[in-house]
């Protein structure tokens, strides 16, 4: 079976894709398609995701998977939250990284808290009614400056107690088993399982 995944995000297709392989499913990168720009109106992750596998399954004519995710940081209130791709002008990880040390600077750790959080929906048809939504959290907090060569977007700044150490110095072996989206893609590879 073929399906799409609604993302240009090089590092979020691959742990998809890495978690999914018990399915053996073959996902395909929106990008391989002709150009689709998805809006994301949602106020919310879960609405997000459903809103992008919606226009990808619509635009390809195949079952979609799209993950919408963030960074919830305590101190800001939330913030970037469903914004955090594109927190600063130019959607940059470095820039989006620089925003965020920058509005933490001088706030002691015991405030830097904060959570990674990913809704990944599935649809088999862009008209599908009632479309599979899984969801999990993966908390932190907001190290004062970047440690780590791995990940991508935030994992750079994000502390990871259990390991005592960045998201970006895990391993992606490690990271695709604790991280936010793995969590819910497997929660996702569950369901799917069922449905098969």
């Amino acid at each position: 079976m073929q399906a799409v995944i609604a993302s240009g995000n090089q590092g979020k297709i691959f742990e998809l894709r890495r978690t999914l392989a018990p399915l053996s499913w073959i996902l395909l990168p929106l990008s391989d398609f002709e150009p689709l720009m998805i809006k994301e109106t949602g106020s919310t992750f879960d609405e997000n995701a459903v809103i992008k596998a919606r226009a990808a399954s619509k635009h390809t004519g195949l079952p979609a998977i799209a993950d919408d995710s963030g960074l919830e940081v305590d101190y800001l209130g939330g913030r970037p939250g469903i914004r955090s791709a594109r927190f600063s002008n130019s959607g940059k990880d470095i820039d989006n990284n620089t925003k965020l040390l920058r509005a933490l600077s001088g706030v002691p750790d015991e405030f830097r808290t904060a959570r990674f959080c990913c809704s990944i929906a599935f649809l088999t048809y862009h008209n599908e009614s009632d479309p599979l939504v899984c969801n999990a959290q993966w908390e932190g907090r907001i190290l004062k400056k970047a440690s780590g060569k791995n990940g991508f977007g935030y994992d750079p700044l994000f502390f990871v107690s259990s390991h005592n150490c960045s998201a970006a110095d895990l391993e992606p072996e490690q990271k695709n088993v604790i991280s936010h989206r793995a969590k819910a893609s497997f929660l996702l590879l569950t369901e799917l399982r069922k449905k098969i």
